[in-house]
């Protein structure tokens, strides 16, 4: 297993815990050994749902950390399998097969894990332009998709409760509603700290979901 995406289930499982008063170790295990074997990926797509069914009161969480089972393959799991493994016909029918699984996150994440590489600090401005290529004309999907980061970039250097407030009076597009406070809350302070977490306790209207996808991103960076 790799040792961001474990950094990021336990951080991120852990905040959810204490938000919410749900107990997480059960889940935390089961998650851990599941992320961690050695299967193919729609087998570990096989457990890792049944790990959530059976913890029904961190369903919310699902596909988000489907985003860091499929980071996790990547990072991890794809380096025992054949160089071009990602070009087969095999990935591109499990593609097809999960194509409606996971969220956004997937792609900050990704960028994240090129941060890592480069040695640079996350940053909104970058993620837009550089790596998402949203004013590319090509890329117009994504432009749409994140309209909502782009419209409101300025929001990033105000504050967590400046942020938590606009969203709920702006009309957010259904792939950014639920992850429009947590990315912008990391791009605001991509380190976590217990500050962040009482900020977003406070004023967060989806304070369990966004304390732990704000935890899981930023441990994910750290």
């Amino acid at each position: 297993m790799d040792n961001y995406v474990k950094a990021a289930l336990i951080a991120s499982l852990e905040k959810f815990s204490s938000a919410s008063g749900k107990d997480s170790v059960k889940l935390k295990e089961d998650l851990i050994e599941v992320f961690s074997k050695d299967l193919g990926f729609l087998e570990k797509v096989g457990e890792f749902d049944a790990a959530f069914d059976e913890h029904p009161a961190f369903d919310e969480l699902r596909e988000v950390f489907f985003d860091l089972l499929m980071i996790n393959f990547f990072a991890n799991d794809v380096k025992k399998l054949e160089e071009d493994y990602l070009d087969s016909e095999e990935w591109a029918d499990i593609e097809e097969d999960t194509i409606d699984r996971g969220t956004e996150l997937l792609n900050l994440l990704l960028y994240i894990n090129e941060c890592h590489d480069e040695k640079i600090k996350p940053e909104l401005d970058d993620f837009l332009k550089e790596f998402l290529l949203v004013e590319e004309d090509e890329f117009q999907d994504e432009f749409h998709i994140y309209e909502d980061l782009i419209t409101n970039q300025q929001l990033v250097e105000s504050s967590v409760e400046d942020i938590c407030s606009h969203a709920g009076m702006i009309e957010l597009g259904e792939e950014m509603e639920e992850l429009f406070v947590p990315f912008m809350v990391f791009f605001h302070q991509p380190k976590a700290n217990e500050e962040v977490i009482k900020e977003l306790e406070t004023y967060s209207a989806n304070k369990e979901f966004d304390i732990a996808v704000y935890s899981l991103i930023a441990a994910f960076n750290d």
